[in-house]
């Protein structure tokens, strides 16, 4: 069983904020199983945006992971990344965001195999 995205958004929050990143949920979404994006802002005008990965990315020996995705192959404007996300929550008003704030990148998300 997944653990539930309200207790995995409190518990990310929590390591990051504990490894001096400042992290923040900017949205909350479906308590039980919304999917959750990270935007992560570098401080100089851009942002990564990450998602959930492909199913096609989880193992049979893991399948209840949380796996994420760059949403695009270099970091993006903060306001290409606002745009997304708010493309997101049109299609799905359950999403989670939540956004951190670090000049070194620093994100300790699971990634699946970059692009």
């Amino acid at each position: 069983m997944r653990l539930k995205s309200a207790i995995w958004v409190a518990a990310y929050v929590r390591r990051c904020n504990g490894e001096s990143v400042f992290a923040v949920v900017r949205r909350r979404g479906a308590e039980e199983a919304g999917a959750i994006f990270i935007k992560l802002a570098l401080l100089d005008g851009t942002a990564w945006l990450f998602g959930p990965a492909p199913q096609s990315v989880y193992g049979e020996d893991h399948p209840t992971d949380r796996a994420f995705a760059a949403v695009s192959r270099a970091p993006q404007p903060e306001a290409d990344v606002e745009a997304r996300i708010a493309r997101e929550i049109g299609f799905d008003p359950d999403v989670w965001v939540v956004e951190i704030e670090d000049r070194a990148g620093r994100h300790f998300l699971d990634l699946a195999k970059p692009f």
